[in-house]
């Protein structure tokens, strides 16, 4: 059974079809791409699938069980966390205090808090050193790596990923795709937005090319990043941003 499976779903924003017929899976350990041009559904695929929009039609199973329909906060007790773009931190609080509002749902565990927050001030230690700062006074890449470790901390079995490079040099996006691979490897299974094609074609098991809100091709990623064409057919500007860095 996949981790993620999503049949026929279809997304609509008043009149305006988002989504048509979109389907897609996942399997348990898996780093997957979601690739298109601007408006081709990727972030409303995101955002379905943490149910922060609502589908008119199809079907989201995580793990076996019906997304479609449950609260948001339901969505990260099944195991499943957002990174939206532009991170949605807490600017005012403390890189800490942020930490521990990832952690949220398995507040009564203050135990586990701890060793989680260790965890993710492993894999990002500025963040170690930063953890009494206010997050609104961090950099850009600093602020991508609190946004990454928050949505760590619940240890999800799902991480979703919206434009993980937005605004960033292209050094401090090598290092964060570098941190997902390790997170990956761990076990945790992530579903990612990028504009840089090439980036993500490189660190990724699979990939979903979208246009229209329709996926329009699909596979291993080595062999996407082998046809220039249909990279380029539908992602354009995006395709040539990637091969750029």
């Amino acid at each position: 059974m996949n981790l993620l499976e999503i049949s026929n779903l279809d997304v609509y924003y008043g009149q305006v079809s988002a989504l048509r017929g979109l389907s897609m899976s996942i399997a348990a350990g898996e780093m997957v791409a979601l690739l298109g041009a601007n408006g081709a559904g990727k972030t409303t695929t995101l955002r379905a699938i943490s149910q922060v929009v609502e589908a008119r039609s199809g079907s989201i199973l995580f793990e076996g069980t019906e997304v479609n329909g449950k609260a948001p906060y339901d969505v990260v007790r099944f195991g499943i966390t957002h990174l939206s773009e532009g991170r949605d931190l807490f600017p005012s609080l403390t890189v800490a205090d942020n930490l521990r509002m990832g952690y949220w749902v398995r507040r009564k565990d203050k135990k586990g808090m701890k060793q989680r927050a260790d965890h993710v001030m492993d894999l990002f230690p500025r963040l170690r050193e930063r953890s009494e700062q206010a997050a609104g006074t961090l950099s850009g890449g600093e602020q991508q790596m609190l946004g990454v470790a928050r949505a760590l901390m619940p240890e999800p079995k799902l991480l979703i990923i919206d434009e993980l490079s937005l605004g960033l040099a292209p050094m401090i996006v090598a290092q964060l795709f570098e941190t997902l691979v390790e997170v990956n490897k761990t076990g945790t299974t992530i579903l990612l937005v990028e504009q840089f094609v090439h980036m993500a074609l490189k660190h990724t098991n699979r990939a979903y090319v979208l246009a229209k809100g329709e996926v329009v091709a699909d596979g291993a990623s080595s062999d996407l990043l082998k046809d220039p064409s249909l990279v380029q057919s539908y992602l354009g500007g995006a395709a040539e941003a990637g091969a750029a860095h």
